[in-house]
């Protein structure tokens, strides 16, 4: 329990980012599958967006170009939020430099959870509003994670988790032929292994459970999701607080 309480503290452990991989990863595996239900597209898939918008520019589809860009642009100022909020709350000493991205992303589900129907106006990007703060919720989350993890972890796409996955296995069923020197054995690394497998596993029973909420209950699917975020950060807040009033 206590470990679960510090998931977004600051001090970090494997086992706390491999926890906290996981169950971000569920996050962001819920809201891609309920995203597609909502707008019709997984709105965090930066490399689809990319090729989105130089295919279309070739074409001349101007309305899906702006729609790609503003699906990038959003991740990229996601992520940047991130780093500004992590960078800030370690030059003041902070214990909750984790906890802000993750409370803004718990508001941001909030809002979209409470709102979502209303979020639908177009913009300037020829894509809805939607499109834009899902895109921004995912690229927030991402550089959370990544910062977390040293860039080991990633939870909002999957290519490059099945992919590392992919070369472990092959590692497993390599044959070390007997007069191999042990130096030159090829060996998986099995936490590795089960850290990709979790990874995917909770990603997709993410998006399982996200199709499913938005199918049966709507926008509203996504107010636990949102809870369980905020109560992440509130630890590493507190302790913050508590520090400042006995400063002050």
């Amino acid at each position: 329990m206590r470990r679960v309480r510090h998931l977004a503290g600051k001090h970090r452990t494997s086992s706390t980012n491999f926890l906290l991989g996981g169950l971000l990863a569920f996050n962001a595996g819920a809201i891609n599958a309920g995203g597609f239900l909502v707008v019709g597209m997984y709105t965090s898939h930066m490399t689809g967006f990319a090729s989105m918008l130089v295919d279309n520019l070739v074409l001349g589809n101007i309305g899906l170009v702006l729609g790609a860009l503003g699906a990038l642009l959003a991740f990229v100022a996601g992520a940047a939020t991130t780093a500004v909020q992590v960078n800030w709350a370690r030059q003041h000493q902070l214990r909750s430099e984790y906890a802000l991205p993750l409370l803004l992303e718990a508001g941001l589900l909030l809002i979209f959870g409470l709102l979502g129907a209303t979020l639908n106006r177009q913009t300037p990007f020829a894509v809805p509003l939607t499109v834009l703060v899902l895109a921004y919720t995912m690229g927030l989350q991402n550089a959370v994670v990544s910062k977390i993890s040293a860039s080991q972890i990633r939870t909002t796409h999957m290519t490059g988790v099945i992919t590392d996955l992919g070369i472990e296995l092959g590692k497993i069923f390599y044959w070390n032929r007997n007069q191999t020197p042990a130096d030159f054995q090829v060996r998986a690394n099995r936490i590795k292994l089960r850290l990709y497998s979790m990874l995917l596993t909770t990603f997709m029973a993410g998006g399982l459970v996200g199709a499913a909420g938005f199918k049966y209950l709507g926008f509203i699917w996504v107010l636990p999701l949102a809870t369980i975020l905020l109560l992440l950060s509130l630890p590493p807040l507190y302790a913050d607080l508590k520090r400042y009033l006995r400063r002050h």
